[in-house]
């Protein structure tokens, strides 16, 4: 498909005027970066694992009834995309404790939560995305009561699919970030998934080892950060594997490399 005209540049994509109105092409960069782009890199073929993965998700999510705005995968790195009026709002979804709760709240990381916990980041990088509760989404019209039922619905939801769906691969769902946009018909509109779901948004460890498998590999400097994107995608069945399905992830040798 030739290209369109780029409408915004992300982080990790970009986002060209879609083929017809009300669609866009998504496209899955290389670029990696943490600490709201305070730290920048490559993780060479990580959009194109990315664009496999978000597809693979939202597909098996739309058929359990989870509204998304995936349409179809175009290429190796580009997927058509619905277009929304994205809401302002990071939503993050966590079963066991890591990251900024661990800092937070000084709780061990691995400590599994007492119940699954959503949490909401107000999407300003410049902000350095601060945490905010649901009287702060209410006060300033983020999102309504309404909207916000049918995230904190949809959130739980696609959490209790996803970690169905890490398990059966041997990978544990620690947490993970949605991001939700509002679609229209006339005057009324509906709240629907957005953006992606890929190693670059969850936390993944695989259950027997507990090695990352996901972007905490290039935040903290451990290594291996293609071969774990990789190792997902393989486990999901969306890569060639020679080496039968049993084979466990070992990233030993990045220690080694590094002396860790």
């Amino acid at each position: 498909m030739s290209r369109r005209r780029q409408i915004y540049e992300g982080k990790a994509k970009i986002l060209y005027e879609g083929p017809e109105p009300g669609t866009l092409i998504q496209y899955f960069k290389d670029d990696a970066t943490a600490f709201n782009a305070q730290k920048k890199g490559t993780i060479q073929g990580k959009g194109v694992i990315n664009n496999r993965i978000s597809e693979y998700v939202f597909t098996r999510l739309n058929h359990i009834g989870v509204p998304n705005h995936f349409i179809r995968r175009l290429n190796m790195r580009e997927q058509l995309v619905r277009q929304v009026e994205i809401i302002p709002i990071e939503v993050v979804v966590r079963n066991v404790a890591a990251g900024s709760i661990s800092k937070r709240l000084g709780i061990p990381e691995g400590e599994p939560l007492p119940h699954t916990l959503i949490e909401y980041y107000y999407k300003d990088d410049a902000l350095g995305d601060p945490l905010i509760a649901e009287e702060h989404i209410a006060c300033f019209g983020w999102a309504n009561n309404e909207e916000m039922q049918d995230i904190s619905s949809m959130a739980i939801r696609v959490n209790d699919f996803m970690c169905g769906m890490f398990a059966a691969i041997n990978i544990r769902l620690i947490d993970f970030k949605l991001e939700f946009g509002r679609v229209w018909d006339g005057e009324y509109s509906r709240v629907i998934l957005a953006d992606e779901i890929s190693p670059d948004g969850c936390r993944l460890w695989d259950m027997a080892t507990g090695e990352k498998l996901d972007k905490d590999r290039f935040r903290r400097d451990l290594g291996g950060e293609e071969e774990a994107y990789q190792e997902v995608a393989r486990r999901l069945g969306l890569l060639q594997d020679d080496n039968g399905p049993s084979e466990v992830f070992d990233l030993s040798k990045h220690r080694k490399l590094r002396g860790k």
